[in-house]
């Protein structure tokens, strides 16, 4: 049993498809990038709430969490099963990773596959060159906020490891800072990388997107008048985390800039 996103895919990493899960923040249940492996998953709720009695129901040999999404619920889940927990969600997902390998007595898999990734980031980040001199800016649109990603985050912590150049405002060891119009020009930088998290069948956070892009400060940020400013999946870039999205991402910034 998994209760989160990241922990769900590093159990398919390694061939183990969970009794139950999270579901994903975006799909129907599941991402797009991992439904094909989910077929006859149980879903329980989401990260931040859920389903003990459906939980309980399926009769897990060991529960999988984390501390930051289930702490309030540890001592119930502790009674159905066997519970580990992560400490944290940070963006970087390796931490996890070994914990999850150790806790499913899959160390040696685990160790396999991370180093099939880390040779992965060592080899596209030989071939970067100059490429690496761009300033990667990250954004997200939501209808509450707006905000800038810095190195902290998953995609950071992977745009860190292969040496890309980061603005100021998101060249920093935290996590994300929330914008608003007047400080627009922190989100410049030689490309824009930008991602919308819009709740189901909603098109506030578009809204959102439109409305600033309009604002003259931003018309007026050195990507926009390069024509830098590119739409990308939220779910590869932000919300799903772990071990295939990070190879996805990976994937997505070599087809941007071209590695060859």
């Amino acid at each position: 049993m998994i209760l989160t996103n990241e922990g769900t895919v590093a159990l398919l990493a390694v061939g183990i498809k969970p009794v139950g899960a999270v579901q994903s923040w975006i799909g129907d249940p599941w991402y797009d990038h991992i439904k094909a492996d989910m077929q006859d998953v149980t879903t329980v709720g989401d990260e931040l709430q859920p389903n003990i009695e459906l939980i309980a129901s399926l009769k897990p040999d060991l529960i999988i969490g984390n501390k930051v999404r289930q702490e309030k619920i540890y001592e119930q889940l502790k009674q159905i099963a066997p519970t580990v927990f992560a400490e944290d969600l940070a963006g970087d997902w390796k931490i996890n990773f070994k914990l999850y390998m150790e806790a499913v007595n899959k160390k040696e898999e685990g160790e396999k596959a991370m180093a099939d990734f880390d040779k992965r980031v060592a080899d596209v980040k030989a071939k970067l060159g100059s490429i690496a001199e761009t300033k990667v800016s990250v954004a997200r649109f939501s209808a509450s906020q707006v905000r800038i990603y810095q190195k902290q985050t998953f995609s950071g912590v992977l745009l860190n490891q292969l040496g890309f150049a980061r603005p100021a405002s998101q060249d920093k060891d935290s996590f994300i800072e929330v914008m608003s119009k007047e400080t627009i020009p922190q989100m410049d930088g030689d490309v824009l990388f930008y991602f919308v998290t819009e709740a189901a069948g909603k098109t506030d956070a578009s809204k959102v997107v439109e409305d600033w892009m309009k604002d003259f400060l931003f018309k007026n940020l050195n990507v926009s008048k390069n024509n830098k400013v590119v739409q990308v999946d939220e779910a590869i870039w932000n919300s799903a985390g772990g071990y295939k999205a990070a190879n996805l991402l990976l994937d997505e910034i070599v087809a941007y800039f071209d590695v060859k």
